[in-house]
C-alpha cells in the first residue's frame, strides 16, 4: 500500500481517502478483518470509504473518494496473526453481530470509528451517553425488531411446483414474500429452518431470497440439528418482485378463519396492536382486510360476550355437599391399626368420587382412581390426571401417559403388569375460553389425597414404587425430594418400601426438539432401575 499522510496531523476532510470495499452488505468477518488491518495501519476513521459491492456507505465525515487513492489490501494470514489484538467489551462484538444488518449506509464508517475510539479512548467504554454509541444501539434495536417482525408477519402459500408433481409425497413447496426494512434474510433464516424442519419453504424479499433444501422427505434427521447443518440445508439468492410471489390460495382462507375466531374484542387496543403490527406490514398480511371490520364491530361483540352465560365445566360427578366419606357403606372398609382404611380398589375409586376434602374435586369431571393388578411388582406415581384423564378416568392415558408406555415397551415392561396412579386423583384446572390448563396442586391439596394413595399401595403391595415429579416424590416419602439432583436413585420409606426418583414424562414433552433425545435417554437411563 502506498504511503500516505500521517494519519495523526490528517485534516478531518481528507481529499485523499482510502476506499473499503466489503463482499456483501452483511459482511461481519470481512468487516473485521478489514478494521484490524486498519488499526494496525492507524488509518484514521474519516480517511475511510466503505462499500459493500453494491452500495456506496460512507461515513459521518468521510465525502466521495475522488483524486488520487491508494489501495486497501487486506493483511495476509501472517500479519493477521501478528496485528496486534485490540481489546473490545464482549458487548461491542454483540452490538456489530446485529448493527451491521441495518440499512443505514453509513453504519461500517461509525462501527469503525467506534473501534478507533476504544482503542484510543479507553473511557468510552464507560460511558453510556456518548452519542456514536447510542446510535449504534439505536440500530441494533432496530434490526432486531426486524427480526422479530418478520418472525411474526411471513406468511406462507403453497405451491405445487415441478417437483411436487414428480414426488408428491415431500409436500408443497411453501412461499413467502416479506419487505423487511434491513438486511435480515441469512439472520432470520435459521429460525425458519428449524420451526418449519419438514416443510419446503422459499422466503423472498427485494434484496435476498432463501430456499429450505431439507424439507420434505429429505428433512434432517435428529441427529442433525446443530447449526452447520441448518446452514448447509439453507440457500441464498438474489431478490424477487411481489410480483413473482404466489396467489392467495385455500390454506390462506383457513387462517382467516382462525384469525376471524381468536379475534377478542374485549382486550381490543387499537394503538397497542398498531404498535405491535406497524401498518407498513399490512400490505402483505392476509387477514390486514378484516381488520377493519373486526375493530369496527368490537364494541358489540363485546357487549354480546357479556351477555352469554359463563362457561360450565363438563361434569358426571354430582354435587354433593359432604366433606368426608362417612357416607360410603361400612363393609368397604377394613380395620386398620390407624383406624379406618378401604377394602378394595373399587371401595376407593367409589370414596374417590364424593371426596371433598380439598376443593379440586368440586370442579372435576371424576375422579382417576390407579389402575392395574393387585400384587403388581411396579406402582408408578404421578402427580395428578390431566384433561384427558379426567374426561375418561384412567390414569396415564394422554400424552404423558403415551410416553411412558413407549418407555415400558423399550424396557420390557408390560404395561398391564403394572399399577400406575397418581398423588392428586382429581384434575386441577384453569379455564382459558374452552381449554382447561392444568395447574400443580398446592401442598395442602396433596395431603388431602394421601391417605387414598396410602389405600392403594396398602392393597396392591408393590414391591417397588416410582415417582414421576416432586409432587409424587414428596407424597411418597413425605419430605420435599430435589428431583433433578435425585433423578435415578432409589431411596426407601419408613415402611421399608423402595422408591424410584424420577422426572414426570410430561417435562419431557414441554423441552425443545434439540434436547429431547438426550433427555429420551437419560429418562430411559434412570428407568433401567426397573430391571436390576
Amino acid at each position: 500500500m502506498g504511503v500516505m499522510n500521517d494519519p495523526l496531523t490528517t485534516d478531518l476532510f481528507p481529499q485523499a481517502l482510502l476506499p473499503v470495499t466489503l463482499q456483501g452488505a452483511t459482511d461481519l468477518e470481512g468487516f473485521r478483518r478489514a478494521s484490524r488491518a486498519l488499526l494496525a495501519r492507524q488509518m484514521l476513521p474519516e480517511q475511510i470509504v466503505w462499500s459493500s459491492g453494491d452500495e456506496a456507505t460512507r461515513d459521518l465525515f468521510g465525502a466521495q473518494a475522488s483524486g488520487e487513492q491508494d489501495t486497501f489490501h487486506y493483511l495476509s494470514p501472517q500479519e493477521f496473526a501478528a496485528a496486534p489484538a485490540v481489546s473490545v467489551p464482549p458487548e461491542f462484538l454483540t452490538l456489530c453481530q446485529a448493527a451491521i444488518l441495518h440499512s443505514d449506509p453509513a453504519r461500517f464508517g461509525l462501527l469503525y470509528r467506534i473501534l478507533w475510539r476504544l482503542a484510543h479512548e479507553p473511557g468510552l467504554r464507560h460511558d453510556p451517553l456518548d452519542a456514536d454509541m447510542m446510535r449504534a444501539q439505536q440500530m441494533a434495536h432496530a434490526v432486531r425488531r426486524d427480526m422479530h417482525k418478520m418472525k411474526a408477519f411471513v406468511r406462507f402459500r403453497s405451491v405445487q411446483d415441478e417437483t411436487f408433481n414428480t414426488h408428491p409425497e415431500g409436500g408443497p413447496l411453501h412461499v413467502a414474500w416479506f419487505e423487511p426494512e434491513h438486511h435480515i434474510v441469512e439472520a432470520v433464516a435459521p429460525f425458519f429452518a428449524r420451526r418449519f424442519a419438514q416443510m419446503r419453504w422459499a422466503i423472498m424479499t427485494p434484496e435476498r431470497s432463501v430456499e429450505w433444501l431439507n424439507g420434505g422427505t429429505d428433512a434432517p434427521s435428529s441427529k442433525e440439528t446443530g447449526a452447520d447443518a441448518v446452514m448447509a440445508g439453507l440457500r441464498f439468492g438474489p431478490g424477487a418482485r411481489k410480483e413473482d410471489a404466489p396467489p392467495p390460495d385455500a390454506g390462506e382462507q383457513l387462517w382467516l378463519t382462525y384469525y376471524r375466531n381468536i379475534f377478542n374484542p374485549a382486550r381490543l387496543k387499537v394503538k397497542m396492536m398498531q404498535k405491535e403490527m406497524p401498518r407498513k406490514y399490512w400490505k402483505n398480511l392476509p387477514e390486514a382486510e378484516m381488520i377493519h371490520t373486526l375493530v369496527a364491530g368490537a364494541h358489540e361483540s363485546s357487549i354480546r360476550m357479556i351477555e352469554q352465560p359463563g362457561s360450565v365445566p363438563r361434569r358426571r360427578i354430582p354435587v354433593i355437599p359432604i366433606a368426608d366419606v362417612t357416607h360410603t357403606p361400612v363393609s368397604a372398609f377394613t380395620q386398620t391399626p390407624d383406624g379406618k382404611a378401604m377394602k378394595s380398589l373399587s371401595a376407593v375409586r367409589q370414596a374417590t368420587e364424593h371426596c371433598r376434602e380439598c376443593p379440586i374435586g368440586e370442579c372435576a369431571t371424576q375422579s382417576v382412581a390407579g389402575e392395574g393388578p393387585v400384587g403388581a411388582r411396579l406402582m408408578f406415581v404421578g402427580e395428578q390426571p390431566g384433561d384427558q384423564e379426567d374426561v375418561r378416568s384412567r390414569p396415564f392415558v394422554g400424552p404423558a401417559g403415551q410416553l411412558l408406555d413407549r418407555a415400558l415397551l423399550e424396557l420390557g415392561i408390560e404395561r398391564d403388569g403394572v399399577f400406575v396412579s397418581n398423588a392428586v386423583k382429581h384434575f386441577k384446572y384453569e379455564l382459558r375460553g374452552k381449554r382447561r390448563i392444568h395447574k400443580t396442586p398446592t401442598q395442602r391439596e396433596a395431603a388431602a389425597c394421601l391417605h387414598w394413595l396410602d389405600d392403594e399401595i396398602r392393597i396392591v403391595q408393590p414391591q417397588l414404587l416410582v415417582a414421576l415429579g416432586a409432587t409424587a416424590a414428596r407424597s411418597l416419602l413425605g419430605r420435599p425430594v430435589p428431583v433433578m439432583a435425585s433423578r435415578g436413585q432409589i431411596f426407601e420409606r419408613e415402611d421399608g418400601l423402595k422408591v424410584l426418583v424420577t422426572l414426570h414424562p410430561s417435562a419431557l414433552l414441554r423441552l425443545p426438539p434439540h434436547e429431547k433425545n438426550q433427555a429420551w435417554s437419560a429418562w430411559l437411563a434412570d428407568l433401567a432401575h426397573l430391571n436390576a
